[in-house]
């Protein structure tokens, strides 16, 4: 991997956005925009990664950064079994926003429960009502507990 996008190096160093402008104005990062998008070289990051990454997530990383949905689900997993839940939020949105059954259904616990994002039932249900329109066993089996009376929550981190 030879460049990185600045929302995913976000999700990998839980700098903000300022963070990076600080680190390429004083040039102890470089930036490169193309197509409108600030990339950023992995290697220069690899010291302030919040978890490490082997040879297998790096692949997960490049495919989600390619957009592949199911890796984007995937790059999510591996941030919340890492403890990184709102880093995680960034890619269950993007495979959500794709269509992404599994991701949506994991967006929509995250939201109900305030996994690395606000807890904001409505945004949740909101979410797992999209999964469960989708077909996602465990979103229907979540939906149809809300029509008796109570949603259980399981966490999304486990």
């Amino acid at each position: 991997m030879k460049r990185i996008s600045l929302p995913a190096a976000i999700t990998l160093t839980e700098w903000s956005e300022r963070t990076f402008w600080r680190r390429f104005s004083d040039g102890s990062l470089v930036r490169e925009t193309v197509n409108g998008k600030t990339l950023i070289d992995f290697n220069t990051l690899r010291p302030y990664l919040r978890l490490p990454l082997g040879q297998e997530e790096l692949r997960v990383l490049e495919a989600a950064e390619g957009g592949v949905a199911d890796a984007q689900n995937e790059m999510a997993l591996i941030l919340l079994q890492g403890g990184r839940p709102k880093g995680a939020i960034y890619w269950l949105e993007l495979a959500a926003r794709q269509g992404h059954a599994d991701a949506t259904c994991l967006l929509g616990l995250c939201h109900l429960n305030g996994d690395g994002t606000p807890r904001d039932e409505n945004i949740g249900i909101m979410w797992l009502a999209s999964a469960a329109a989708r077909g996602h066993a465990i979103a229907c089996r979540l939906m149809g507990g809300l029509h008796q009376g109570g949603l259980g929550q399981p966490s999304a981190t486990g």
